[in-house]
């Protein structure tokens, strides 16, 4: 026989983990009548809108039998509210809270509130809630205030999170955390550095989320230096023993451009390797071009007995089979998916599409796309255009054009691949016709930069820049490369320029691309012994590829870019890429 004392149901509700429980409870507590009892009430209500096995709609009719509900029967359905698919439910019962007469707000009921409008990106009532805030007196509360830093930082606003941030008469390490991963998450990953660093000058004693938005920061820079002190301090701290953060360094060094560093940290790890574990280490191979090794570890994850490899870990080496090349391979893995348990999706066939167009096999790329279980998505028909062009195929490139369009893209690129497909054809005629179309529907060419990192300082190029205080050197730089590469052989690839103009014109046009701008101001900005590492927006020209292959040859330096899709380490003459790409 279950007890009706209040004190007992307190003492049963860890015990309750089905929604059939709660409504047992609901009963007990209605036929006792221990529902008009604020704490167990609460309790009850609290359990029913925020736990996982709960129910927000009969959470809010229970409330609404509330003759007159205390703060925390609010709070309860505020932060139920909060955390569905509905958050502005949430402002607006906060709104309703505002204007009664028997409850007031509470700190709790202000930091559920501002987690909803983080949640809908509702800046405006973020705002008017932290004029509340202050006007209530809870300007002193460090969980509040680091919600608020949290909620600005999430709804993109970095620079009302860094003010209330500097305004906190006192600051815990989750106040730190949640703007260092704010900055980091935003458009302000420098900045998530300089926080991190002056945390550590201050005392603030970091902890295992810390590194992580440190760590993001340092993979969206490329900050391989960054990244190398970041790691100095998890092993310092200790912190190599949590599984996240050793995750977070592998993919910090893959992204860096080290992935001798990021399988150094796989191999060596002291905590269990998690399934993301395997799927970064895997990805990170894929990216370097170690496609063969890619596969390799996958089938040594698949031998294991602690992980089995999911969805994520098969796009993984299907990308990785993608970026060298390996079509037999990735077919084969694609092929074994359905005995495995896994069902493909998109992402999987796009794979499959892009890795058969890159290859050359289009008609069977194009095959795949009409007879797939799935809708094709904009990108498998980018892939497969994109293969169109490089391959010459102008029928399946105008069938895959009339797609996009149908589908509503307006992506410069679509246009771009298109116009310079028909350009090689010298069908300029079409060329205009595309331009044309790209003029009508206002479609911008996003422009290709690239940037290096010399001395802490980002240095970026455009195509013909010279605004670079140092541009001078960097052509005259350019120019002497032009030189001492002619005598191995070079000869200008001006197929890459889709212009109906004279070929000394097209030489001149290639001659100053920006990751070659960039790579001339390593060579002038760097020692002999520093590796050079450019990181470009759009994937990398053909042209500056061999040009780039040359330079790590004349002047025996090692060079990696990372552009769009992959890296690209250039030693000795030679790629990692084996020119596939």
């Amino acid at each position: 026989m279950i007890s009706t004392t209040a004190a007992t149901i307190n003492s049963l509700l860890p015990k309750f983990t089905t929604f059939a429980h709660i409504k047992q409870l609901q009963s007990i507590l209605f036929t006792t009548g221990l529902f008009h009892l604020p704490s167990s009430r609460s309790k009850l209500l609290d359990l029913c809108a925020v736990s996982p096995f709960g129910d927000l709609i009969f959470a809010t009719q229970l409330f609404l039998q509330i003759h007159s509900p205390t703060t925390n029967d609010w709070n309860a359905i505020i932060r139920g509210q909060a955390q569905s698919s509905h958050p502005t439910n949430a402002i607006s019962t906060y709104k309703s809270l505002l204007s009664t007469q028997s409850s007031t707000p509470d700190a709790l009921s202000c930091s559920f509130a501002i987690k909803a409008c983080a949640r809908a990106l509702a800046l405006s009532e973020a705002r008017q809630l932290h004029s509340h805030v202050l006007r209530r007196g809870f300007g002193s509360d460090v969980l509040l205030q680091t919600t608020l830093v949290d909620g600005y930082s999430k709804i993109g606003v970095l620079d009302d999170a860094r003010q209330v941030f500097d305004e906190m008469p006192k600051r815990d390490v989750a106040s730190w955390n949640a703007l260092i991963a704010g900055l980091a998450q935003g458009s302000r990953p420098r900045d998530a550095l300089g926080l991190f660093k002056r945390m550590r000058a201050e005392g603030v004693r970091a902890n295992e989320v810390t590194v992580l938005g440190a760590l993001s920061a340092c993979s969206q820079l490329g900050a391989l230096v960054e990244g190398g002190g970041v790691e100095g301090f998890v092993r310092e701290e200790g912190l190599d023993g949590n599984v996240q953060v050793c995750n977070a360094l592998i993919d910090m060094y893959a992204k860096c451009g080290s992935v001798r560093k990021a399988r150094s940290v796989f191999d060596t790890m002291r905590c269990g390797r998690s399934i993301v574990t395997w799927n970064t280490m895997i990805m990170g191979l894929g990216m370097h071009g170690h496609g063969a090794c890619a596969v390799e570890l996958f089938y040594e994850m698949s031998r294991t007995d602690s992980v089995r490899p999911d969805a994520v870990s098969y796009l993984a080496v299907l990308c990785a089979c993608n970026h060298a090349g390996l079509v037999e391979d990735g077919l084969s893995l694609f092929k074994s998916m359905e005995g495995s348990g896994v069902a493909p999706n998109v992402k999987h066939y796009g794979s499959v599409i892009d890795l058969l167009g890159r290859s050359g096999r289009i008609d069977e790329a194009y095959h795949i796309i009409a007879s797939m279980p799935f809708v094709p998505d904009v990108i498998m028909w980018q892939s497969l255009l994109g293969a169109c062009k490089t391959y010459g195929n102008v029928e399946i490139a105008e069938r895959a054009s009339r797609a996009l369009v149908e589908m509503g893209s307006n992506n410069c690129g679509d246009f771009v691949l298109l116009s310079n497909l028909y350009a090689s054809h010298e069908r300029w005629g079409d060329v205009g016709r595309v331009r044309e179309a790209m003029r009508r529907i206002d479609v911008k060419k996003v422009p290709g930069f690239s940037y290096i990192e010399v001395d802490g300082l980002i240095h970026k190029f455009v195509n013909g820049d010279k605004i670079h205080s140092n541009w001078q050197e960097i052509y005259r730089k350019l120019d002497e490369i032009g030189f001492k590469i002619k005598a191995y052989g070079y000869v200008p690839e001006t197929s890459y320029v889709f212009h109906d103009i004279g070929e000394e014109d097209k030489q001149n046009a290639l001659c100053y691309h920006s990751e070659k701008l960039a790579v001339a101001f390593g060579l002038i900005s760097t020692s002999s012994a520093t590796p050079i590492q450019v990181f470009k927006n759009l994937r990398i020209c053909g042209d500056c590829h061999v040009v780039i292959k040359l330079i790590s040859k004349v002047y025996e330096r090692e060079i990696i870019v990372r552009d769009r899709a992959r890296f690209h380490h250039f030693k000795e003459g030679s790629c990692s890429c084996d020119d596939y790409w």
